[in-house]
């Protein structure tokens, strides 16, 4: 007669953790493959997904029995594989997750992972000590990495960001700057909820070159929005209603975060606004996400941290700002008002 003998549960926890990178890696080549689309129209088995993804099919079946163990396909009993809400959220034909998926699983990214230790025996970003140079210098020199980032971004402003930057009040009239805003995701959202609205998209040249081809083609193309191309470290456009920080200020130390907005400062009437969107740590040790985030910057950039409100309420101190409350949230994210001091 065999004797079950129990787990010690505390190892079963531990080795889940030790083994988190494997599923982000396993969740990556999902998405790079397209897995969520080929389930979209209904269940289908492994040989039939590699043979339209160009894959070893026994190998597939592999990967697709694990992801199924975290949500991501459902294994039937039948022996085909279907997709699921989880899954849904890797799929390349509609707005979704996988750009971040993407960058997850990405060399540049993943390597700078791998030095964590440099970075908090040292306090220097890993990224530049493994690749280097820092991460917006290798962005330039190489596009396809900055093409990944940019789509992991656009998934993560499209899923969490746009909505609460939306939820704010812009009446019809308002102007609203979109500082840094890449591809224009954040600012077509809110030109979308707030009819009568007129936008700015304000980022590097080479970015905003690219807005046409983005979220915001149809306010360009009806006149509701102007792609201007610029450095937020040497001026923002003047005279403008709200000027808009989405997931910006914390890729950049205090000194650089206070540069940016002290020109937006500069560009401000007396009856503008600033509004940070960010997620904000909390106080104290409460177990938050944001934590993560945190060790994310602290990877990737030099100088960029995540702050809690007391943090970016000083910032707005040192840029002749004040806080003037929190006009929306969610639970990832927040934004901050600041108005002239």
């Amino acid at each position: 007669m065999s004797t079950e003998v129990p787990e010690n549960p505390l190892a079963v926890s531990m080795i889940g953790l030790l083994t988190g990178g494997w599923v982000a890696q396993a969740v990556s080549v999902a998405a790079r493959l397209k897995i969520a689309d080929r389930l979209a129209h209904g269940p289908r088995s492994a040989a039939d997904i590699a043979a339209a993804v160009n894959a070893d099919a026994p190998t597939l079946h592999r990967l697709l029995r694990a992801l199924s163990d975290v949500g991501i396909v459902q294994e039937r009993e039948d022996g085909l594989f279907s997709g699921t809400p989880l899954g849904d959220l890797l799929r390349s034909d509609v707005p979704s997750l996988r750009g971040y998926a993407l960058l997850s699983g990405s060399s540049f990214h993943r390597d700078a992972w791998s030095a964590l230790e440099h970075s908090v025996r040292t306090g220097e970003p890993a990224f530049t000590h493994v690749h280097g140079q820092e991460v917006f210098d290798h962005l330039r020199g190489n596009p396809a990495d900055g093409e990944t980032l940019n789509a992991a971004m656009i998934a993560l402003s499209g899923e969490f960001i746009a909505p609460v930057v939306a939820a704010c009040d812009f009446p019809p009239g308002h102007a609203i700057v979109d500082v840094g805003g890449g591809h224009g995701v954040v600012l077509a959202e809110a030109l979308a909820a707030n009819p009568g609205t007129e936008g700015i998209l304000y980022d590097l040249p080479e970015v905003v070159d690219n807005a046409a081809d983005g979220p915001l083609r149809e306010a360009l193309a009806e006149g509701r929005c102007q792609a201007i191309g610029g450095s937020f470290f040497d001026s923002v456009p003047s005279g403008c209603d709200s000027y808009v920080l989405s997931h910006i200020v914390h890729d950049w130390d205090d000194d650089r975060a206070v540069q940016i907005l002290t020109n937006c400062r500069r560009a401000m009437r007396p009856d503008s606004r600033v509004l940070v969107a960010e997620a904000i740590l909390r106080e104290g040790p409460a177990a938050s996400r944001i934590k993560w985030l945190d060790l994310e910057m602290l990877v990737m950039t030099r100088g960029g941290l995540q702050r809690t409100q007391s943090q970016y309420e000083a910032l707005f101190a040192r840029a002749g700002l004040r806080f003037s409350g929190i006009p929306a949230h969610s639970p990832t994210f927040t934004v901050l008002e600041a108005r002239p001091a």
